[in-house]
């Protein structure tokens, strides 16, 4: 194999790959081994025909496809090895020539790792942050609390009122006649809630259980379901049972019951602790990204298009990878949402810019300032991300492979370029 550098203007070069004749024989022989099983000729059995009767009745090139794919799959990586250019996009692949008894030729356009200029990235000036924790975000957290831990009881002496649950039984008819999807039995419908369309549950609060009554509503006009869609809809509805929650009282039974303290004063004193303790951890996340990005601003690069593509593509399979283990296919979210890929691309575009600027600088300084990663602070780090896993960490760091340590090693030294330009940040009044 032979492979080509021709550099090309913004950060671009265009890499041709040349296989010899006899591993393309060796294809082009193999595509043929997958593919005889499916080809018919009368007078042969099924996956009997030979390679030279297929290519005289089908064309000579009838494998080249198969072959080519095989071709590139298995040369590539190396290749891109070889090139002793830093690739930082996927190949667009072109097929240059493909025939029995000569050689294989392939180019692929790539981007490559942008050479970067830092500015000043010690001294950074970065706002002063103040860390506080108010008595009303205390007691936020302690309300929510009693939310979660309220009983449920049955209301019989007034009508719905907001907040309740209604347990109801509806038909839905649109043009007098019931339309599918409209109907359910003993649904529990928080009142507030807003799941039901337009002023359904409003028209709910004060009526009784046992009450029967007519709700009158329109479908908005980008309702998921056209056949309903900006109409106006009649539900008969009948309110079997009114619920609402019993919240406990405030006092040192609560605190006994939700925590690990004897006392509210204790209980209410814990959850500022922790409330103080996020406060600070969300206002230095706020200070790093503020510091490191006054240091990209400083700094200087030209990023080729072909990097923010691929950037963007990583993003877009996270995110569908994140969705269907949510249980929700990525081709259903993207009908619900009315979304393209194409306009989620364009959406993330800002992003996948700013990663890659982020990730350009701090390993810019990496290298100026000669940063490593020591066998000691990759043990430790290992350490740090399997103990999450329990009994499972051991299981996980022996399968750990080499790329994989090595990929911990890079972030690591990134992190330690974090640390030394919050080292000497000046913090000012905003």
């Amino acid at each position: 194999m032979s492979v080509q550098v021709e550099t090309l203007e913004k950060n671009m070069a265009k890499v041709t790959v040349e296989v010899s004749e006899d591993k393309v024989e060796a294809a082009i022989q193999q595509a043929y081994q997958r593919q005889k099983s499916k080809i018919r000729i009368p007078g042969f059995r099924k996956g009997k025909v030979p390679r030279k009767m297929i290519e005289k009745m089908y064309g000579p090139d009838v494998f080249y496809e198969d072959a080519a794919n095989q071709l590139i799959r298995e040369n590539w990586g190396p290749a891109a090895d070889e090139s002793g250019v830093e690739i930082v996009s996927r190949p667009v692949i072109d097929i240059t020539q493909i025939e029995a008894g000569k050689p294989f030729i392939f180019t692929a356009e790539v981007a490559l790792k942008p050479e970067v200029k830092l500015g000043e990235y010690k001294g950074i000036s970065v706002a002063k942050s103040e860390v506080s924790v108010t008595d009303e975000e205390v007691e936020q957290v302690i309300e929510r609390e009693r939310e979660q831990n309220a009983r449920s009881v049955v209301v019989e002496d007034r009508g719905i009122e907001n907040g309740d649950t209604a347990v109801i039984d509806f038909e839905g008819f649109i043009d007098g006649a019931a339309f599918e999807g409209g109907k359910d039995e003993n649904y529990s419908l928080e009142i507030g809630s807003h799941s039901f369309i337009d002023t359904f549950e409003d028209q709910l609060i004060g009526h009784r259980s046992g009450e029967e009554l007519e709700v009158n509503v329109t479908f908005p006009d980008e309702y998921h379901d056209e056949d309903v869609a900006g109409k106006p809809a009649m539900f008969r509805v009948l309110i079997h049972e009114i619920r609402t929650k019993e919240l406990p009282e405030l006092n040192d039974e609560f605190a006994e019951d939700v925590s690990e303290f004897d006392t509210l004063d204790e209980y209410r004193a814990d959850v500022r602790k922790q409330l103080e303790e996020k406060a600070k951890e969300e206002a230095q996340r706020i200070r790093e990204d503020e510091a490191v990005g006054n240091v990209v601003e400083l700094a200087s690069m030209e990023i080729p298009e072909a990097m923010i593509d691929t950037q963007v593509e990583v993003m877009v399979e996270d995110f569908a990878q994140r969705i269907q283990s949510q249980g929700l296919a990525f081709e259903q979210y993207m009908q619900f949402s009315g979304m393209t890929v194409d306009k989620l691309k364009e959406q993330m575009r800002p992003e996948a810019t700013a990663r890659i600027e982020r990730s350009l600088v701090l390993e810019q300084i990496v290298k100026e300032e000669n940063i490593e990663t020591t066998d000691e602070e990759l043990a430790e780090e290992i350490e740090r991300i399997v103990a999450p896993y329990g009994q499972q960490a051991q299981t996980l760091k022996e399968q750990m492979r080499e790329e994989d340590k090595d990929s911990i090693r890079s972030n690591y030294a990134l992190q330690k370029a974090v640390n030394l330009i919050l080292e000497t940040v000046v913090e000012t009044e905003e």
